[in-house]
C-alpha cells in the first residue's frame, strides 16, 4: 500500500490517465479524487485492472477493494466529520455496474461520498445526481480528454418513496426461494 500514488507507474481510469489524481495504491486498488465530486470529498476507489463489470473481479481483487473503500472512509471521516470516528457522519458508496446502472466509464468503480445531515437536501438526492449529468464524471473526462462522448445509460423509471407499496411477507418468500434456486443451479450450497 503506498499514499502518493503507484510508485512511477502510469494509473489508467478506464481510457484515462489518472496517475496524478490518485491518493492511495494498494496491490489491486487505487483511490482517487473525482473530476466532477457531487460534494467536497466525493472520491472513486477502482480496482488497477480495467474490469468492465464488478462480476469480473477475482475474489483477491474484490476483498482488497473493498477493505481499500473502507480505509478510505476512516480517511474521509477525518477529513469532514466533526471527530475522526467514521460512526458521526454517514457515507454513500455505489457501484454502477453496466451503462445500463449509469457507468459512464467502463471501469468498475465505487463512489465513496462522505455524508452529513441536510448536506444535499434529502439523503437520496445523491442517487439523483449520480444518475444526472452533475455526476457524470465519465462524460467530463470524455469532453476534456477525447471530445464527442457516448450517451449514458440507464432507463429504469424513478420510483418516489410515496409510490413504492410494501410487498407481502409472500412476495418476498417467494422471490428468496427463487433465488436459493439459482444459487443451487449455480453450485452454491
Amino acid at each position: 500500500m503506498s499514499v502518493a500514488g503507484a510508485a512511477g507507474r502510469t494509473i489508467k481510469f478506464g481510457p484515462f490517465e489518472v496517475t496524478n489524481q490518485v491518493f492511495l495504491s494498494t496491490p489491486h486498488s487505487f483511490a482517487l479524487v473525482n473530476l466532477k465530486p457531487l460534494i467536497p470529498g466525493h472520491i472513486l476507489v477502482c480496482p488497477h485492472t480495467a474490469h468492465r463489470r464488478l462480476t469480473d473481479l477475482t475474489p483477491a481483487e474484490t476483498a482488497d477493494l473493498f477493505t481499500t473503500v473502507q480505509l478510505t472512509q476512516r480517511l474521509l471521516a477525518r477529513a469532514y466529520f466533526p471527530t475522526p470516528e467514521p460512526e458521526t457522519g454517514s457515507f454513500t458508496v455505489a457501484v454502477q455496474d453496466g451503462a445500463d446502472a449509469g457507468q459512464t466509464v467502463p471501469h468498475v468503480h465505487v463512489h465513496v461520498v462522505p455524508r452529513m445531515a441536510g448536506d444535499m437536501g434529502s439523503p437520496d438526492a445523491v442517487y439523483v445526481k449520480m444518475a444526472d449529468e452533475e455526476g457524470n464524471v465519465g462524460g467530463a473526462l470524455w469532453d476534456r480528454e477525447l471530445g464527442a462522448r457516448p450517451q449514458p445509460g440507464g432507463g429504469l423509471k424513478r420510483v418516489d418513496d410515496e409510490d413504492r407499496m410494501p410487498r407481502s411477507r409472500e412476495e418476498m418468500v417467494e422471490e428468496a426461494e427463487r433465488y436459493k434456486m439459482i444459487l443451487k443451479e449455480m453450485g452454491v450450497e
